[in-house]
């Protein structure tokens, strides 16, 4: 296992700021998630860590010992990218037994045999063990990337999008027994998506990188249910945070004429811009609730539909169009007049100017 800390990195390619002073800490055996767009700065992160590149500016430690200036070689990780890196003329046994017979860490051959067939059982693949790789699956290919990886017993674990290649319903498989392999082995793995599904269920904690800059870090439930600003709200959950509009009013933070929250607004809060956001499964569509709104759209989930509501008039104070989620058996019908309501306590504010929440001193 192996504990990781990044401090104050900056990369930058031809005077474009890849990471701008991002400091990390990923704890011993954490299945850590680096989220973001692409460009955010995830692989070029994931490189640093690698030994791959160079920083800029800063610090890369692996268990306390500063390895910013060794080479990919000496810092013992492992890493599995999207493009599965196999010998296709090797068979997978072959594949497997590569990194043990490296002349830098030598492994002798009863060793090398255990350590395949204990890593074959563990990702289920025995059976593959005498064929080519050029004649597996996606899925197959990518267990014996993640296999060879694992054989190596590295300290560390570098996962960039291991699994954007395949299709959902193996994604899906995959995402679960990757996690799965983690909680067994007990290492620390890097995992980079821009996938926030992947994120969501797989990660310990989950970092939020936005154009290089590292905004946010939390366990999934803190990042979905206190986003730190208004890119994080949408970036994580889907349907996405529900963001509107509004001010602050009399001591209140209104949203049109039907919607307003008891909020203190701190010093000079009077008529400041704001945000509401809310969470679709935090609205409810509800007969005599406070909001009037008009069907606009639905979609059908099978266990849950998304409702696209349209309020307000066209002007200054909308229309406003969100979304909210419902149980599959309550009927609704697209222009359709209908009212709906929400938790007070699950609403979120943002400033307007900053997007940052006011949560978090916004």
């Amino acid at each position: 296992m192996a504990h990781i800390e990044l401090k104050g990195i900056s990369k930058s390619y031809g005077g474009t700021a890849a990471l701008s002073d991002l400091s990390l800490e990923i704890a011993d055996g954490q299945f850590f998630v680096l989220l973001g767009e692409t460009g955010a700065g995830k692989t070029t992160t994931l490189r640093l860590v690698a030994g791959l590149e160079k920083p800029d500016a800063g610090q890369i430690l692996i268990n306390g010992q500063d390895v910013t200036k060794w080479g990919a070689a000496e810092r013992d990780v492992a890493l599995v990218l999207q493009q599965y890196s196999l010998y296709p003329r090797y068979t997978v046994r072959q594949n497997l037994e590569f990194p043990l017979k490296s002349p830098i860490r030598p492994t002798d051959p009863a060793e090398i045999a255990s350590r395949i067939a204990r890593v074959a059982k563990t990702l289920r693949i025995e059976h593959l063990m005498d064929r080519k790789t050029d004649r597996l699956s996606g899925g197959e290919m990518q267990r014996v990337s993640i296999g060879r990886a694992i054989v190596r017993t590295p300290q560390v674990f570098l996962m960039d999008e291991p699994l954007s290649a395949l299709d959902a319903k193996l994604r899906e498989a995959l995402r679960a027994e990757l996690k799965d392999l983690q909680m067994k082995l007990g290492e620390t793995f890097l995992f980079v998506t821009h996938d926030q599904v992947e994120a969501m269920s797989m990660g310990d904690r989950i970092g939020v990188l936005n154009k290089g800059v590292l905004v946010q870090v939390g366990t999934p439930h803190e990042i979905y249910n206190n986003p730190c600003n208004t890119f994080v709200a949408r970036a994580v959950g889907s349907p996405a945070m529900n963001l509107l509009p509004g001010r602050f009013e009399a001591g209140l933070a209104r949203l049109g004429p039907d919607i307003a929250l008891p909020h203190p607004g701190g010093a000079g809060a009077e008529g400041r811009g704001l945000i509401f956001g809310a969470r679709p499964e935090d609205l409810e569509i509800a007969p005599g609730a406070p909001v009037a709104a008009r069907v606009s759209d639905i979609e059908n989930h099978g266990v849950e539909q998304i409702v696209t509501l349209e309020m307000g008039k066209a002007g200054e104070a909308g229309p406003h169009r969100l979304r909210v989620t419902a149980p599959v058996t309550q009927r609704l019908a697209v222009g359709e007049e209908i009212r709906f309501g929400w938790n007070d306590a699950r609403i979120a504010l943002f400033d307007a100017e900053t997007g940052r929440s006011l949560r978090h001193g916004g």
